[in-house]
């Protein structure tokens, strides 16, 4: 899905580039080089027309794409931090795990202890 949203969005910027340099702000630009006499003025307003809805719809869907693809992106965190987290939250597992150990091994020492007392009373 990422590599959708990268896709659309370079060819989306692409095409806005190449509308934008297609205008020419002084009238001139791609509209200017059609027709002549009566038919130009038509001819350049609806250029002009089609290229600045061209641009505003690019403009747009270029912005919703963008939005889109910061939903749609896994996040993973890698920074350092987390790491240096993680690995003392291990090592501190390490060491409650060995104290649960010696617990259980004493316990059962004394269990053991008063258990050979019991018998030796009966």
């Amino acid at each position: 899905m990422t590599e959708l949203f990268a896709i659309l969005i370079i060819i989306c910027a692409l095409l806005l580039v190449l509308i934008i340099l297609i205008q020419n702000p002084k009238g001139g630009g791609l509209s200017s080089s059609f027709g002549g006499g009566a038919s130009q003025m038509m001819g350049v307003k609806k250029t002009t027309d089609f290229l600045e809805k061209a641009t505003w719809t690019l403009a747009i869907v270029f912005f919703i794409l963008i939005l889109g693809s910061t939903f749609t992106i896994d996040r993973k965190e890698n920074t350092q931090t987390s790491k240096t987290d993680t690995s003392q939250s291990t090592s501190d597992d390490l060491f409650l795990n060995e104290e649960i150990i010696e617990e259980e091994e004493n316990l059962e020492k004394d269990f053991s202890v008063e258990t050979n007392s019991l018998q030796e009373n009966n």
